[in-house]
Protein backbone atom coordinates (compact mmCIF):
# COMPACT_ATOMS: atom_id res chain seq x y z
CA UNK A 1 0.00 0.00 0.00
CA UNK A 2 1.35 3.81 -0.21
CA UNK A 3 1.90 6.07 2.18
CA UNK A 4 0.07 8.53 0.62
CA UNK A 5 -3.48 9.82 2.88
CA UNK A 6 -6.99 10.25 0.47
CA UNK A 7 -8.70 13.73 1.64
CA UNK A 8 -12.40 13.75 0.74
CA UNK A 9 -15.72 15.29 1.44
CA UNK A 10 -19.13 13.94 1.87
CA UNK A 11 -20.47 11.61 -1.09
CA UNK A 12 -22.57 14.19 -3.69
CA UNK A 13 -20.01 16.90 -2.47
CA UNK A 14 -21.22 20.24 -2.23
CA UNK A 15 -18.84 23.61 -2.02
CA UNK A 16 -17.83 22.96 1.67
CA UNK A 17 -17.01 19.29 1.15
CA UNK A 18 -14.63 20.68 -1.93
CA UNK A 19 -13.20 23.56 -0.33
CA UNK A 20 -12.48 22.01 2.99
CA UNK A 21 -10.98 18.95 1.46
CA UNK A 22 -8.72 21.26 -0.81
CA UNK A 23 -8.04 23.51 1.93
CA UNK A 24 -7.36 20.57 4.60
CA UNK A 25 -5.29 18.35 1.60
CA UNK A 26 -2.82 21.71 1.05
CA UNK A 27 -2.76 22.29 4.82
CA UNK A 28 -1.30 18.79 5.51
CA UNK A 29 1.09 19.09 2.88
CA UNK A 30 2.62 21.97 4.13
CA UNK A 31 2.84 21.98 7.88
CA UNK A 32 5.82 23.09 8.77
CA UNK A 33 6.67 20.25 11.02
CA UNK A 34 4.55 16.91 10.67
CA UNK A 35 3.96 17.34 6.89
CA UNK A 36 1.56 14.71 5.78
CA UNK A 37 1.77 12.96 2.07
CA UNK A 38 -2.16 13.59 1.10
CA UNK A 39 -4.08 14.08 -2.19
CA UNK A 40 -7.16 15.32 -2.42
CA UNK A 41 -9.80 13.65 -3.92
CA UNK A 42 -13.89 13.64 -4.64
CA UNK A 43 -16.63 11.13 -4.71
CA UNK A 44 -18.46 12.89 -6.80
CA UNK A 45 -17.97 15.43 -9.80
CA UNK A 46 -19.00 18.94 -8.55
CA UNK A 47 -22.15 20.59 -9.02
CA UNK A 48 -22.47 23.62 -10.70
CA UNK A 49 -22.33 26.25 -7.72
CA UNK A 50 -18.82 24.20 -6.74
CA UNK A 51 -17.67 24.44 -10.77
CA UNK A 52 -18.56 28.21 -10.53
CA UNK A 53 -15.92 28.45 -7.70
CA UNK A 54 -13.26 26.36 -9.68
CA UNK A 55 -13.31 28.24 -12.71
CA UNK A 56 -13.26 31.37 -10.71
CA UNK A 57 -10.14 30.77 -9.07
CA UNK A 58 -8.59 28.83 -11.94
CA UNK A 59 -8.49 25.38 -9.98
CA UNK A 60 -8.88 22.25 -11.54
CA UNK A 61 -11.33 19.91 -9.97
CA UNK A 62 -10.14 16.96 -7.69
CA UNK A 63 -9.98 13.65 -9.16
CA UNK A 64 -13.48 11.19 -8.49
CA UNK A 65 -12.79 8.33 -6.73
CA UNK A 66 -14.85 5.08 -5.77
CA UNK A 67 -12.52 3.16 -3.24
CA UNK A 68 -9.57 3.74 -1.56
CA UNK A 69 -8.38 0.38 -1.69
CA UNK A 70 -8.50 0.74 -5.73
CA UNK A 71 -6.41 3.62 -5.17
CA UNK A 72 -3.52 1.61 -3.67
CA UNK A 73 -4.63 3.79 -0.15
CA UNK A 74 -5.38 2.24 2.82
CA UNK A 75 -5.36 5.92 5.11
CA UNK A 76 -8.12 8.75 4.63
CA UNK A 77 -8.99 11.88 6.29
CA UNK A 78 -12.46 12.55 6.46
CA UNK A 79 -13.79 16.67 5.47
CA UNK A 80 -17.62 17.88 6.16
CA UNK A 81 -18.54 14.76 7.28
CA UNK A 82 -18.34 11.68 9.37
CA UNK A 83 -21.19 9.36 9.15
CA UNK A 84 -20.00 6.11 7.08
CA UNK A 85 -23.20 5.86 4.88
CA UNK A 86 -22.04 9.00 3.57
CA UNK A 87 -18.21 8.41 3.11
CA UNK A 88 -16.08 6.55 0.57
CA UNK A 89 -17.36 2.66 -0.66
CA UNK A 90 -14.95 1.08 1.87
CA UNK A 91 -14.65 3.33 4.43
CA UNK A 92 -15.09 0.43 7.24
CA UNK A 93 -12.17 -1.28 5.70
CA UNK A 94 -9.62 1.49 6.01
CA UNK A 95 -8.05 4.02 8.52
CA UNK A 96 -9.30 7.06 9.22
CA UNK A 97 -6.60 9.67 10.22
CA UNK A 98 -8.06 12.18 11.10
CA UNK A 99 -11.94 14.22 10.44
CA UNK A 100 -12.64 18.09 10.23
CA UNK A 101 -16.54 18.40 10.51
CA UNK A 102 -19.00 20.73 11.52
CA UNK A 103 -22.49 18.15 11.70
CA UNK A 104 -23.38 16.05 14.15
CA UNK A 105 -21.23 12.67 14.99
CA UNK A 106 -23.01 9.45 14.52
CA UNK A 107 -22.47 5.44 12.68
CA UNK A 108 -18.91 6.64 13.42
CA UNK A 109 -16.20 4.16 15.14
CA UNK A 110 -12.86 3.54 14.56
CA UNK A 111 -10.27 0.74 15.63
CA UNK A 112 -7.80 3.31 16.75
CA UNK A 113 -7.11 6.94 18.23
CA UNK A 114 -7.61 9.70 15.41
CA UNK A 115 -7.76 13.59 15.08
CA UNK A 116 -10.63 14.66 15.18
CA UNK A 117 -12.27 18.34 14.87
CA UNK A 118 -15.94 19.08 15.38
CA UNK A 119 -17.20 22.01 15.72
CA UNK A 120 -21.10 23.50 15.60
CA UNK A 121 -19.68 26.35 13.21
CA UNK A 122 -21.01 27.60 9.79
CA UNK A 123 -18.80 25.37 7.30
CA UNK A 124 -15.98 22.72 7.59
CA UNK A 125 -14.03 25.90 5.44
CA UNK A 126 -14.45 27.81 8.72
CA UNK A 127 -12.48 25.09 10.91
CA UNK A 128 -9.97 24.50 8.16
CA UNK A 129 -9.06 28.12 8.21
CA UNK A 130 -8.68 28.42 11.66
CA UNK A 131 -6.00 25.39 11.27
CA UNK A 132 -4.05 27.10 8.78
CA UNK A 133 -3.83 30.25 11.56
CA UNK A 134 -2.95 27.57 14.14
CA UNK A 135 -0.08 26.13 11.99
CA UNK A 136 1.22 29.63 10.75
CA UNK A 137 1.27 28.52 7.15
CA UNK A 138 0.43 31.12 4.55
CA UNK A 139 -2.66 30.35 3.06
CA UNK A 140 -2.64 30.70 -1.36
CA UNK A 141 -5.49 33.01 -2.96
CA UNK A 142 -7.30 30.03 -4.71
CA UNK A 143 -7.11 27.87 -1.19
CA UNK A 144 -8.47 31.06 0.49
CA UNK A 145 -11.26 31.20 -2.18
CA UNK A 146 -12.27 27.93 -2.02
CA UNK A 147 -12.64 28.00 1.34
CA UNK A 148 -14.55 31.27 1.43
CA UNK A 149 -16.88 29.36 -0.60
CA UNK A 150 -17.50 26.84 1.11
CA UNK A 151 -18.58 28.97 3.93
CA UNK A 152 -20.64 30.89 1.83
CA UNK A 153 -22.23 28.05 0.53
CA UNK A 154 -23.00 26.56 3.82
CA UNK A 155 -24.95 29.40 5.56
CA UNK A 156 -26.01 31.15 2.46
CA UNK A 157 -24.17 34.43 2.79
CA UNK A 158 -24.04 34.32 6.32
CA UNK A 159 -28.03 33.98 6.68
CA UNK A 160 -28.73 30.73 7.84
CA UNK A 161 -28.91 29.93 11.36
CA UNK A 162 -26.12 27.39 11.25
CA UNK A 163 -23.76 30.58 10.88
CA UNK A 164 -21.78 31.06 14.34
CA UNK A 165 -20.87 34.00 15.33
CA UNK A 166 -17.33 33.81 14.70
CA UNK A 167 -18.08 33.22 10.76
CA UNK A 168 -18.59 36.76 9.92
CA UNK A 169 -14.74 37.06 11.10
CA UNK A 170 -13.29 34.29 8.91
CA UNK A 171 -15.61 35.14 6.38
CA UNK A 172 -14.21 39.16 5.85
CA UNK A 173 -10.29 37.58 6.20
CA UNK A 174 -10.74 35.06 3.77
CA UNK A 175 -12.43 37.23 1.33
CA UNK A 176 -9.52 39.68 1.84
CA UNK A 177 -6.95 36.69 1.26
CA UNK A 178 -8.78 35.57 -2.42
CA UNK A 179 -9.43 39.42 -3.34
CA UNK A 180 -12.94 39.68 -3.79
CA UNK A 181 -16.04 41.96 -2.39
CA UNK A 182 -18.07 39.49 -0.29
CA UNK A 183 -21.12 40.60 -0.72
CA UNK A 184 -21.02 40.57 -4.51
CA UNK A 185 -18.82 37.43 -4.67
CA UNK A 186 -21.31 35.45 -2.56
CA UNK A 187 -24.86 36.65 -4.78
CA UNK A 188 -22.43 35.37 -7.81
CA UNK A 189 -21.75 32.40 -6.55
CA UNK A 190 -24.79 31.09 -4.68
CA UNK A 191 -26.21 32.10 -7.75
CA UNK A 192 -24.96 30.09 -10.34
CA UNK A 193 -26.31 27.24 -8.26
CA UNK A 194 -29.42 27.67 -8.66
CA UNK A 195 -29.78 27.19 -12.38
CA UNK A 196 -32.17 24.50 -12.64
CA UNK A 197 -33.99 24.72 -15.92
CA UNK A 198 -31.21 22.07 -17.65
CA UNK A 199 -31.94 19.59 -14.91
CA UNK A 200 -33.67 16.55 -15.21
CA UNK A 201 -36.26 15.62 -12.28
CA UNK A 202 -33.55 12.65 -11.58
CA UNK A 203 -30.28 14.88 -11.28
CA UNK A 204 -32.92 17.75 -9.11
CA UNK A 205 -33.55 15.19 -6.22
CA UNK A 206 -29.64 14.09 -6.16
CA UNK A 207 -27.85 17.67 -6.78
CA UNK A 208 -27.27 17.74 -2.66
CA UNK A 209 -28.79 14.87 -0.73
CA UNK A 210 -27.60 12.89 2.18
CA UNK A 211 -28.89 9.72 3.56
CA UNK A 212 -29.44 9.19 7.18
CA UNK A 213 -30.29 6.38 9.42
CA UNK A 214 -33.27 7.65 11.52
CA UNK A 215 -34.20 4.83 14.47
CA UNK A 216 -33.83 1.91 11.65
CA UNK A 217 -35.33 3.72 8.83
CA UNK A 218 -33.30 4.49 5.94
CA UNK A 219 -33.96 8.64 4.90
CA UNK A 220 -33.14 10.61 1.96
CA UNK A 221 -32.41 14.11 2.47
CA UNK A 222 -31.95 16.37 -0.57
CA UNK A 223 -32.42 19.97 -0.96
CA UNK A 224 -31.96 22.56 -3.95
CA UNK A 225 -31.16 25.84 -4.25
CA UNK A 226 -33.30 28.58 -6.14
CA UNK A 227 -34.88 31.86 -6.20
CA UNK A 228 -38.46 30.92 -7.96
CA UNK A 229 -39.79 27.85 -5.75
CA UNK A 230 -43.04 27.65 -8.00
CA UNK A 231 -41.41 27.23 -11.40
CA UNK A 232 -39.68 24.08 -9.26
CA UNK A 233 -43.13 22.90 -8.43
CA UNK A 234 -44.29 22.82 -11.78
CA UNK A 235 -42.31 19.90 -11.95
CA UNK A 236 -44.22 18.17 -8.84
CA UNK A 237 -45.43 15.63 -10.70
CA UNK A 238 -42.33 14.98 -12.50
CA UNK A 239 -39.77 15.12 -9.52
CA UNK A 240 -42.23 12.86 -7.69
CA UNK A 241 -42.07 10.04 -9.64
CA UNK A 242 -38.11 10.27 -9.64
CA UNK A 243 -38.16 10.51 -5.87
CA UNK A 244 -40.36 7.11 -6.11
CA UNK A 245 -37.93 5.19 -8.41
CA UNK A 246 -34.86 5.96 -6.59
CA UNK A 247 -36.58 5.34 -3.24
CA UNK A 248 -37.14 1.80 -5.05
CA UNK A 249 -33.66 2.13 -6.39
CA UNK A 250 -32.16 2.45 -3.48
CA UNK A 251 -33.96 0.65 -0.35
CA UNK A 252 -34.60 4.24 1.11
CA UNK A 253 -37.68 4.39 3.68
CA UNK A 254 -38.53 8.23 3.29
CA UNK A 255 -37.50 10.81 1.19
CA UNK A 256 -37.46 14.34 1.78
CA UNK A 257 -36.64 16.78 -0.89
CA UNK A 258 -36.29 20.79 0.39
CA UNK A 259 -36.45 23.52 -2.40
CA UNK A 260 -35.05 26.44 -0.83
CA UNK A 261 -35.50 29.64 -1.78
CA UNK A 262 -31.73 31.99 -1.10
CA UNK A 263 -33.61 35.45 -1.56
CA UNK A 264 -36.39 35.41 0.74
CA UNK A 265 -35.45 32.37 3.12
CA UNK A 266 -37.89 29.75 3.08
CA UNK A 267 -38.12 26.31 1.49
CA UNK A 268 -40.82 24.07 0.43
CA UNK A 269 -40.61 20.62 1.65
CA UNK A 270 -42.00 17.36 -0.80
CA UNK A 271 -42.33 14.18 1.38
CA UNK A 272 -42.54 11.14 0.04
CA UNK A 273 -42.22 7.72 2.15
CA UNK A 274 -43.24 4.85 4.78
CA UNK A 275 -43.75 7.66 7.51
CA UNK A 276 -45.23 10.78 6.03
CA UNK A 277 -46.42 11.73 9.76
CA UNK A 278 -43.26 11.89 11.06
CA UNK A 279 -42.66 14.74 8.83
CA UNK A 280 -45.48 16.64 9.34
CA UNK A 281 -44.99 16.35 13.42
CA UNK A 282 -41.34 17.01 12.93
CA UNK A 283 -42.50 20.64 10.74
CA UNK A 284 -45.97 21.10 12.60
CA UNK A 285 -47.75 21.43 8.96
CA UNK A 286 -49.97 19.47 7.01
CA UNK A 287 -48.65 18.02 3.56
CA UNK A 288 -51.26 18.28 0.50
CA UNK A 289 -50.27 16.53 -2.53
CA UNK A 290 -46.91 15.48 -0.69
CA UNK A 291 -46.16 18.91 0.30
CA UNK A 292 -45.89 21.81 2.16
CA UNK A 293 -44.61 25.01 2.73
CA UNK A 294 -41.93 25.62 5.36
CA UNK A 295 -41.22 29.66 6.35
CA UNK A 296 -37.90 30.41 7.43
CA UNK A 297 -36.03 27.03 6.93
CA UNK A 298 -33.00 26.98 4.55
CA UNK A 299 -30.77 24.95 6.45
CA UNK A 300 -30.82 20.90 6.69
CA UNK A 301 -28.23 20.42 9.29
CA UNK A 302 -30.14 22.58 11.67
CA UNK A 303 -33.86 23.19 10.90
CA UNK A 304 -34.69 19.55 9.01
CA UNK A 305 -32.54 16.80 10.47
CA UNK A 306 -32.75 17.26 14.05
CA UNK A 307 -36.10 17.76 13.31
CA UNK A 308 -36.86 14.16 11.82
CA UNK A 309 -34.48 12.50 14.38
CA UNK A 310 -36.85 13.46 17.00
CA UNK A 311 -40.05 12.70 15.42
CA UNK A 312 -38.68 9.44 13.57
CA UNK A 313 -37.33 8.19 17.43
CA UNK A 314 -40.64 9.73 19.14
Amino acid sequence: MSDKILVFGHQKPDTDAIGSSYGFSYLSNHRPNGALNTEVVALGTPNEETQFVLDYFGVEAPRVVKSAKEEGVDTVILTDHNEFQQSISDIEEVTIFGVVDHHRVANFNTAAPLFMTVEPVGSASSIVYRKFLEAGVEIPKDVAGLLLSGLISDTLLLKSPTTHVTDHKVAEELAKIAGVNLEEYGLAMLKAGTNLSNKSAEELIDIDAKTFELNGSKVRIAQVNTVDIPEVLERLSDIKAAIKDSMVANGYDDFVFMITDIVNSNSEIIALGAHPEKSEAAFNFTLVDDHAFLAGAVSRKKQVVPQLTESFNA
